[in-house]
C-alpha cells in the first residue's frame, strides 16, 4: 500500500504542493494527510468541484503552477462544464492534474449511486481528451506517472488525470474529537421523529443520515414511502424537497440535510426563499465535517447557516446544541410557517455497523410517488 508521507515526498518533487477539491472515501488516508499543518502542502476545502476546477484555474493564471483537483469520480461529472468552457485548450488552456476517485469500479460491488459513473470514468475521459493513468501503490511507478503528468501538462498546458482505486493508500489513525457534549447525528434524528405527526414527507440527503433515517424506519417497523432517500446528488436534497412542496402544499417537507451538503449548493437556499413555499422545513445537521467519506473538515465553521437563510427569505432560524433546545424548537416549530430552518450542532461519526438501505432504488421511488399522489 501507498504511505502519504511517501506520495506526498513525490508530489512536492514534481511541485505538485496545491490541492484542493471535495474528499473521497476511497483515498480518506490522503485525506487526512492533506489536513495536517505540517505537510509543507496547501489544502483549500472546496463547497463543489466546479468551485474547486475555478481555484485551480487562479493558481495556475497567479503562478504558473499546476493544481491539484482531487473529487470522487461522481463529482466529476461537475467538472465537465468548466473543464469544456474555461480550461479546454480551444479557451484557455488550463493544466489541471486531477486526482479521482474510483467509487463503482466494474468488477467492484458498491453502492447503486456510483454504479454508471464508474462504468463510463474512463470513456469519459476519451471523451473530454484527458489523458490519465491508474495510480499504483509501488512508489517508483508513483514517481513515473507524476513525472508523465508534469511533462505532459507542461508541454501541453491541458489536464490530466490520475485514477485512485480504494485500498491503494494506507490507513491513518483518526484524531480525537473535542465535541463529546453534542448528541450525535443519529439521536437528534431519532428526537425530531418522536416530534413529528407521521404524516411529513422527508426528503434526506447523500450519505450516512439516509442510512440512519431508514435504519429508523426499520427499527420502528414503519414503511418508507413518506421518504426520499436522496442517496446521490450531494447537495440536491433541498431542491428535490422544493419540487415537492411546491406540488404538496397540503403535507408538511422536512429537509434532512447535512453542512456539505447545504454547502455545495448553498444557492439553492436563495431559490427556496424566492418560492417561499410555507410547507418547507430544512433541518441541517453541522458536525462541520464530510462525514460519509471519511470526517475531512467541511467550511460550516466559518458560516452561520441561519443568518445567510434568513438574507434568503426564510421565515424562521434556529441553531441549538442540545437535546431540550431541540425539543422545545420543534415544539414551536409546529407554529412556524416556512421556509423555516433548523440548524443542530452534533458530533463527528456514526455507528460502525450503520447499515445502507435495501431497498432498490427504482421500487422505492415508485412506493414514495404511490404515496404522494394517494396522499390528494
Amino acid at each position: 500500500m501507498l504511505n502519504c508521507k511517501n506520495f506526498s515526498k513525490i508530489c512536492k518533487k514534481y511541485d505538485f504542493t496545491f490541492f484542493t477539491g471535495v474528499p473521497d472515501s476511497t483515498y480518506k488516508s490522503w485525506m487526512k494527510f492533506l489536513n495536517k499543518k505540517n505537510t509543507d502542502l496547501t489544502n483549500i476545502i472546496a463547497v463543489n468541484e466546479c468551485e474547486a476546477t475555478a481555484i485551480c484555474t487562479g493558481y495556475h493564471l497567479s503562478t504558473g503552477k499546476i493544481g491539484v483537483l482531487y473529487m470522487q469520480n461522481d463529482g466529476f461529472g461537475k467538472t465537465v462544464n468548466p473543464l469544456t468552457s474555461l480550461c479546454n485548450p480551444e479557451v484557455y488552456s488550463i493544466p489541471i492534474l486531477l486526482m479521482i476517485g474510483w467509487r463503482g469500479k466494474p468488477g467492484k460491488k458498491d453502492a447503486p449511486q456510483h454504479d454508471m459513473m464508474g462504468r463510463i470514468l474512463t470513456d469519459l475521459l476519451d471523451i473530454l481528451k484527458i489523458p490519465y493513468e491508474i495510480l499504483s501503490s509501488d512508489i517508483k511507478k508513483v514517481d513515473s506517472t507524476l513525472k508523465k503528468a508534469k511533462n505532459y501538462m507542461n508541454k501541453n498546458s491541458k489536464p490530466f488525470a490520475i485514477i485512485v482505486k480504494k485500498g491503494i493508500f494506507e490507513e491513518m489513525k483518526s484524531e480525537k474529537q473535542n465535541d463529546t457534549d453534542l448528541m450525535t447525528r443519529e439521536d437528534a434524528l431519532k428526537t425530531i421523529m418522536k416530534k413529528l405527526d407521521g404524516n411529513e414527507i422527508i426528503v434526506s440527503t447523500t450519505g450516512k443520515t439516509s442510512r440512519e433515517l431508514f435504519e429508523y424506519r426499520t427499527e420502528k417497523k414503519e414503511g418508507f414511502e413518506h421518504d426520499f432517500y436522496n442517496i446521490g446528488a450531494m447537495g440536491c436534497a433541498q431542491s428535490i424537497a422544493l419540487g415537492i412542496a411546491l406540488q404538496k402544499k397540503d403535507k408538511k417537507v422536512f429537509i434532512f440535510d447535512g453542512d456539505g451538503s447545504v454547502l455545495m449548493q448553498m444557492g439553492s437556499l436563495a431559490t427556496t426563499g424566492h418560492y417561499s413555499p410555507k410547507n418547507f422545513y430544512h433541518i441541517i445537521f453541522d458536525n462541520r465535517a464530510h462525514d460519509s467519506t471519511g470526517g475531512q473538515p467541511s467550511s460550516s465553521d466559518s458560516v452561520d447557516f441561519v443568518k445567510v437563510a434568513l438574507s434568503c427569505n426564510y421565515k424562521f432560524g434556529k441553531t441549538v446544541k442540545n437535546k431540550e433546545e431541540l425539543e422545545k424548537t420543534l415544539q414551536n416549530l409546529k407554529n412556524k410557517k416556512g421556509p423555516a430552518l433548523v440548524v443542530i450542532n452534533v458530533k463527528k461519526g456514526a455507528r460502525k455497523e450503520l447499515g445502507r438501505p435495501t431497498m432498490v432504488p427504482i421500487e422505492h421511488k415508485k412506493n414514495f410517488m404511490k404515496y404522494l399522489v394517494d396522499s390528494k
